[in-house]
């Protein structure tokens, strides 16, 4: 019934969409124009009249090539082809996990009841206001992928096909989904090789073979065929520090994750508009929330009389905290944010709804509270933002600009329609994805108050008129800077397209 309304809801408001999957739709508009696959076609920084063209590694395709499938089946823009997208893969999560949930062991009512704990997190929630690309196609298939790996009973044909496709199919829904296969194929192998819960070295043979034909067959295809092609966020190390949060972030993730900490706090280490949290508040809440998560996973482990079940929850957890904490101590870009964990509180939500049936009713009253408390606070989110973009302008794609009111955006579509060989440059990577006939920036901002290098932000040459949309909070020395970066233009003229934006152009 939820679903429905918010099926409803996303059908009536367009969603918005994340910066993430932005860049992947601004590779889609590239090989609209003409490039070739996973290319994105932009203007080249030391001289602006030619391109540069990028395989884009650092997000999987399928956050814009599903929607796109979409589009060409349908005939529909950008936004219903993400209306279907999050519609299609919010209900396929639930019922993959409701069927990993039965099969594992789990009664309906436990299944069902876990679905609702899931459904108070914000990270269920945000594909009905903002497209989320990756997090949200990886939701849809996560589930079926835990049921395969619980299901298969023998090594075959099945065990080859599911293991090679799999592979494929999650990377396609998002690049992280590797970790989730490493584990899931290791839960895999090891219940195929047990006979009456003890580990058989013959069979450990025999179905390791079996499982790593296939695996290492799709991993270096996507190596080999994608990764290789450019960098990503595990490519990228700044160097090997020790720090607490690289350990004990990964640790409380299954509180942070599946209570909603990170998300309530704004980011407890990640921090994102609306975060009040002072260092000293930080570490506290942090052992908190790693001590919590290593009881919860003892817990489980100790009552929950499912053999399999406590497996996944052994290996998916302990794979997580070793992959994300040599990640994090190695520096590569991967940010503090618990939605690279999401795994893991979806695994959980059974077991923490069956102990909590073996408890007292006041404690089974208290968990019920909590996720009523969590899902207000979230929820509400929903009800604010969807009212924001209610109020959004929108253009060619339908989706909701939060960055740029619609007189703005009415007057570049126009510009954009009376010119082919123009530049427009914007602060955000959505309001690029509006237009059509033309080139597009998405500008890098300076850091403020550090010294950088203005050739890391420069564009040199010219190229046809530049134009340039900047909020009005940049009018002055900021915008100043901003026309310096393109040293072939000269003579800006500016234009107030709102109180809230303006036009800086060159010809």
């Amino acid at each position: 019934m939820l679903v429905t309304v918010f099926g409803i809801m996303v059908c009536v408001c367009p969603p918005s969409v994340y910066p993430d999957p932005c860049h992947g739709f601004q590779v889609l508009r590239s090989m609209q124009m003409g490039a070739k696959f996973n290319t994105l076609v932009s203007p080249n920084q030391d001289d602006i009249s030619k391109n540069n063209v990028d395989f884009l590694t650092w997000w999987s395709p399928g956050q814009y090539l599903i929607p796109y499938w979409f589009k060409l089946l349908f005939g529909v823009n950008t936004a219903w082809a993400c209306i279907l997208t999050i519609i299609i893969f919010q209900l396929s999560g639930l019922v993959g996990f409701y069927c990993f949930f039965r099969k594992i062991g789990f009664t309906s009512n436990v299944a069902l009841i876990s679905l609702l704990l899931i459904m108070c997190q914000l990270a269920f929630i945000i594909p009905y206001i903002f497209y989320s690309g990756g997090e949200l196609l990886v939701f849809g298939f996560e589930g079926w992928f835990l049921y395969g790996c619980i299901a298969i009973e023998k090594p075959g044909i099945k065990l080859l096909l599911f293991v090679l496709l799999s592979g494929w199919i999650g990377f396609l829904c998002k690049s992280s989904f590797m970790w989730v296969y490493v584990a899931g194929l290791m839960c895999l192998w090891l219940r195929l090789s047990a006979i009456k819960n003890h580990l058989n070295l013959q069979r450990l043979v025999k179905n390791g073979i079996w499982l790593a034909i296939p695996a290492a067959i799709s991993l270096v295809a996507i190596y080999v065929f994608f990764l290789s092609k450019g960098a990503n966020p595990a490519s990228n190390s700044t160097g090997f520090t020790v720090s607490w949060q690289a350990i004990g972030f990964p640790l409380g993730s299954p509180l942070l994750s599946g209570f909603s900490v990170d998300d309530l706090t704004h980011g407890l280490i990640f921090h994102q508009p609306g975060n009040t949290l002072t260092p000293a508040y930080v570490l506290p809440i942090l052992l908190f929330t790693a001590l919590a998560s290593l009881i919860l996973i003892i817990a489980i482990i100790r009552y929950i009389p499912k053999g399999n079940y406590r497996l996944f929850i052994i290996v998916f957890y302990a794979i997580s905290v070793l992959f994300f904490s040599v990640a994090f101590l190695r520096q590569v870009n991967i940010s503090y944010e618990s939605r690279h964990f999401r795994i893991l509180s979806l695994m959980l939500a059974p077991g923490i709804i069956y102990l909590f049936s073996r408890f007292r009713p006041v404690y089974q009253i208290l968990l019920g509270l909590i996720c009523i408390c969590i899902a207000f606070v979230n929820y509400s989110t929903l009800v604010r933002i969807y009212k924001v973009n209610n109020l959004s302008a929108r253009g060619n794609t339908g989706l909701a600009q939060q960055s740029i009111d619609q007189p703005s955006l009415d007057h570049l579509l126009q510009l954009d329609k009376q010119n082919t060989n123009a530049i427009f440059a914007f602060t955000t990577p959505d309001v690029g994805l509006e237009i059509e006939h033309n080139r597009i920036i998405t500008l890098d901002q300076p850091p403020a108050n550090i010294p950088f290098d203005n050739d890391d932000y420069s564009y040199d040459g010219h190229a046809g008129p530049l134009y340039i949309v900047l909020p009005a909070t940049y009018d002055g020395a900021k915008a100043g800077m901003i026309m310096k970066f393109f040293r072939g233009y000269k003579d800006f003229s500016v234009q107030k397209l709102s109180p809230a934006y303006t036009l800086y152009s060159a010809k």
